[in-house]
């Protein structure tokens, strides 16, 4: 038995490292990216639930910047996380290329359209896990262009070749539709790959919720309707998109939505058809999605409501920073709706967060119902596809490479000199050879434009 007096020093022994601990955490709390979202007291409770789970802390909503894309911690593919030899084996053969310091000289890379030298890069406006995306003008004309540049290292080693390649697909073919961001064309070195996009500088749909928290209803009517023809347009040629979120949610000079980043899209999914790959980002992840249940394009509605409820009310609907419990309220929490809106926007919201698929607002007729919903009723939809219809909100851009409505955190990085380069020699190393072979076919001009090429 322990005396009293032992029993009340390990006690004081305790507190003073739990004390320690709340301290270590307190002082870890990102202060230097603090975002409106993450605005939750950050008491001696919460620093104790952060210590009963401390992975799943910093899971929360970081302001772009902070850390890489979502899926740099969430790589959601659910058989990387089996243990599956063949698997196992790919992961170390791969590790032992990257780790290999045999340099080769690979020559020019295949088929190349175009080269990075044809660009002035001039700014950093974002930046995910694979690479960076640059504001550059190309030298032949003065024209600007987001120019998206991967490191094909990374992909290869994360396993994502098949994504990539799955966005070059998606965005050849809705090039021409007005709220999906267009590809002009894209071309590889040994290293890297590059994707020659629409420079689209009104900012992000999360820069400008960051700054004013909620919209008024009519203006998240009408972004919802442009995204919703945007989905609308992918379904009907068997896409389902799956990582609708306001950071991949842009506005044009003048006020349009434009959707963009297709990485994680899925093509061949007709109405009738399903798919089970784990993936997405967690707060808008739909409940079929987190049950690994098969699911169809209906995920894309689930993800509307989400991004509807956040333009309404500032959050996601089921929003924690611990993603476990998330998921939980996904699963089985009531959908809180709470004053302020109108009752055909509560109705929206309830037919398009509807836990069970089949019952959700686009089972039958998909984009159809969309449209004919009540909240919609004052929406002339051919005036809005022909962009007739004034946008609410002006991001008062007052020229083509105007970058205000970019996070300084992404515009005042320096430029890497290694994105200009493009020699015709490259002495890279030994794993950039199977990279090569696992982007074959990736470089693409289109056959009427750009013929300096």
């Amino acid at each position: 038995m322990f005396s009293q007096e032992t029993l009340c020093f390990g006690s004081v022994l305790l507190n003073l490292y739990n004390i320690g601990n709340f301290f270590r955490l307190f002082f870890s709390c990102p202060f230097e990216t603090f975002n409106p979202k993450e605005a939750v007291p950050w008491t001696a409770k919460k620093a104790a639930q952060v210590l009963a789970s401390q992975a799943l802390m910093n899971t929360g909503r970081k302001k772009r910047g902070s850390l890489p894309d979502v899926r740099a911690f969430l790589q959601m593919d659910s058989p990387r996380h089996q243990s599956d030899p063949s698997e196992d084996e790919d992961e170390r053969s791969i590790q032992k290329l990257l780790s290999t310091s045999q340099n080769i000289n690979l020559g020019p890379s295949g088929n190349p359209h175009a080269k990075p030298t044809d660009f002035d890069f001039l700014k950093v406006i974002g930046k995910g896990s694979f690479g960076k995306v640059l504001l550059a003008k190309r030298k032949l004309d003065g024209k600007f262009y987001a120019v998206k540049v991967l490191q094909k290292k990374i992909v290869l080693k994360r396993k994502e070749q098949k994504h990539i390649m799955a966005e070059r697909n998606v965005l050849l073919k809705n090039v021409k539709h007005p709220f999906l961001v267009g590809l002009h064309y894209s071309f590889q070195t040994t290293e890297k790959l590059y994707f020659v996009l629409d420079f689209v500088n009104g900012g992000e749909l999360f820069f400008h919720l960051q700054r004013e928290r909620s919209f008024p209803e009519h203006r998240a009517r009408f972004y919802a309707a442009e995204i919703a023809s945007a989905l609308g347009y992918l379904h009907s040629i068997k896409i389902v998109y799956r990582d609708l979120k306001p950071e991949n949610i842009l506005l044009d000079s003048t006020g349009h939505v434009v959707l963009t980043d297709f990485g994680l899209c899925k093509e061949g999914i007709a109405i009738s058809d399903t798919t089970t790959t784990f993936c997405g980002t967690p707060e808008y992840l739909a409940p079929e999605v987190i049950r690994k249940q098969p699911y169809d394009n209906t995920v894309d509605w689930w993800c509307l409501g989400a991004v509807l409820y956040e333009m309404l009310y500032g959050l996601p609907p089921f929003y924690c920073r611990d993603v476990a419990e998330m998921y939980e309220n996904i699963l089985h929490k009531p959908l809180n709706l709470r004053p302020g809106v109108s009752l055909t926007a509560w109705s929206i919201l309830e037919e398009l967060l509807e836990k069970d698929r089949q019952n959700r607002l686009g089972a039958k007729e998909d984009f159809l119902e969309i449209q004919n919903h009540p909240f919609f009723e004052s929406l002339n939809w051919t005036d809005l596809v022909q962009k007739k219809i004034p946008p609410p909100f002006n991001p008062n851009v007052v020229g083509p490479d105007d970058i205000r409505n970019f996070d300084t955190a992404f515009t005042e990085e320096m430029v890497p000199y290694s994105v200009c380069i493009s020699s015709d020699y490259s002495i890279v190393n030994a794993s950039v050879l199977e990279a090569d072979d696992a982007f074959v076919g990736f470089s693409y001009a289109p056959p009427s434009e750009d013929l300096f090429l």
